[in-house]
């Protein structure tokens, strides 16, 4: 195996695991451990590099840019209506971050998420995150089930780690709270992902088919056995992936055949019938994983395909919980995966393209840029946790223009800007575009217009406080 196939494996451990990773090649970066820079490069403020404002495009920005008061969750939303009428009537609204590890992209999404609850009557957060852990998640929001900090630290795993951080804790407790307060009108946590299916969705099929088609159980079990995870999550992802690539398929034909066979089977009426749709859907995700999984991870072409299938699939799940549930849902995620073009190579198809097929004007896609700050996330030579610090974006980026604008925090609607600002949205240029892991030298270049509805920018941000096993 060549060295650059030796990589592929963490790399797609990472991706699976709700990582885009990748660390951009501009600005200085240092980590909590040392002062020495990662990268070079020159500091800039809200003056360009001879002091002079740049005109034109930066003008065009500023006069349509919404001021952004906060991104602390708590408090007044009045600052939010702007956003509020850039979703209009979406049924899914994607809200990206550029790192995956910093506070206030979190704290942002709270706060979206509360505004979009409490004025817009959206009812589900969704997450990169496995299928089966959203649902325990789910559980607690809803019915108080389980302790949270136990459910984080046994869903929050592997290179789902990242999440398990004080801002999504918060946040989730937030939804708990409201559900005490409205128990009629419940908020929901979905799981999209297809990194990994826990024991409880196994148990959830079969106790079902054990009730509403008996005569299938036996073959039910026989398919699913021995697949069901008896070690924790980020166990069970590491381990299922050094299996040979011929098993790994078997069990990928195993877990179609009880999809197939289950959505082949007629349901009853009302209770029943949403009782086999959920069946169905819990098989699928099972399925979901096993069919990702039984790609070759050695072949850069087939790791591409397991790439856009992820995608594929994330779309999928949440365009289906949106039609069974009615929920309007905030998609959280990088913005590699809320845009609609795909600026890295990696991924063929984003789920953003996905949803916009599947639900058109329905769908909005916001992004985040920052121009300075830091983040938490693991080193891809050790996989240890650190808090590392990027210093001013590069002369010639996108943030190095953004920032220049007199509001520190704002809120742009790129669809309705300027002539003149929408041209300079539409160009591609180095930005910065952080996921779980660092480094990784991969230079973004993206055009901002072209990927995104919405962009948020931040001055500068910090990293979350990461609550995992480092």
């Amino acid at each position: 195996m060549t060295r650059r196939k030796a990589v592929i494996i963490p790399s797609v451990l990472l991706s699976l695991g709700a990582v885009a990773v990748a660390a951009p090649a501009i600005g200085d970066a240092m980590d909590d451990k040392s002062s020495t820079p990662i990268s070079a490069s020159s500091g800039l403020s809200k003056t360009s590099a001879t002091g002079q404002r740049a005109g034109g495009v930066v003008d065009a920005i500023e006069r349509n840019a919404h001021t952004l008061r906060t991104t602390e969750p708590e408090g007044s939303l009045r600052d939010l209506d702007a956003l509020g009428r850039t979703v209009k009537d979406a049924e899914v609204v994607g809200l990206g971050e550029a790192s995956h590890g910093s506070q206030d992209f979190f704290r942002m999404k709270h706060r979206v998420f509360r505004y979009l609850v409490e004025q817009k009557g959206f009812r589900t957060f969704s997450l990169e995150l496995a299928w089966s852990s959203g649902l325990r998640l789910n559980d607690y929001v809803l019915n108080g089930k389980g302790n949270l900090k136990d459910i984080a630290n046994e869903e929050f795993l592997g290179a789902y780690r990242i999440w398990n951080n004080q801002d999504y804790i918060n946040l989730i407790e937030w939804m708990r709270d409201y559900n005490r307060q409205h128990p009629k009108d419940k908020v929901q946590f979905m799981g999209n992902d297809m990194g990994y299916a826990g024991p409880e969705l196994y148990e959830k099929v079969t106790d079902q088919v054990a009730r509403e088609h008996p005569q299938l159980l036996e073959r039910v079990t026989e398919l699913y056995r021995g697949l069901a995870p008896t070690t924790d999550a980020g166990t069970y992802s590491e381990d299922y992936l050094k299996l040979p690539l011929a098993e790994r398929q078997e069990r990928a034909e195993r877990t179609g055949k009880v999809y197939e066979l289950l959505r082949k089977q007629r349901p009853g009426s009302g209770a029943d019938r949403q009782e086999h749709l959920w069946t169905v859907q819990h098989a699928r995700a099972i399925h979901q994983m096993a069919k990702g999984y039984a790609l070759d991870i050695t072949d850069e072409a087939q790791v591409a395909e397991m790439m856009r299938l992820r995608d594929q699939v994330m779309a999928e799940n949440v365009a289906w919980w949106n039609k069974h549930t009615g929920d309007r849902v905030l998609l959280s995620a990088h913005n590699t995966h809320v845009s609609y073009d795909s600026f890295d190579e990696r991924y063929p198809k984003t789920q953003g393209a996905f949803l916009r097929d599947a639900l058109g004007r329905k769908y909005v896609s916001i992004g985040f840029s920052f121009f300075k700050g830091s983040f938490k996330a693991f080193g891809t030579d050790d996989n240890v946790m650190r808090t590392y610090r990027v210093g001013a974006a590069k002369p010639g980026s996108n943030e190095e223009t953004l920032d220049k604008v007199r509001q520190d925090d704002y809120i742009l609607d790129m669809r309705t800007v300027p002539n003149s600002a929408r041209a300079w949205l539409d160009k591609s240029r180095v930005t910065w575009n952080i996921g779980a892991g660092w480094p990784d030298p991969v230079t973004y270049k993206i055009a901002l217009g072209q990927a995104h509805d919405v962009l948020i920018h931040l001055n500068e941000i910090e990293a979350t406080e990461y609550l995992g096993k480092p």
